[in-house]
């Protein structure tokens, strides 16, 4: 199982953050979470990709829960 530290940090995150936060193969992996809709929720500034810290804690919460059930 992936633990992601309680405390992201305090800004915006990029695709390369989450590669690290989640041991992920490569970068591709976030890009196709985010064409197939199964990544946490991410937006562009331009045409860079970020994620709020609390949209990807809150991704994880509901990956722990859904499989919990």
């Amino acid at each position: 199982m992936v633990s992601v530290p309680t405390r992201l940090p305090e800004r915006y995150l990029t695709p390369e953050d989450l590669v690290q936060l989640f041991d992920l193969p490569s970068v591709e992996t976030v890009y196709q979470w985010r064409r197939k809709r199964l990544g946490p929720r991410g937006f562009r500034v331009g045409r860079h990709l970020r994620y709020d810290p609390k949209d990807v804690q809150s991704w994880v919460q509901s990956r722990i829960e859904g499989a919990a059930a």
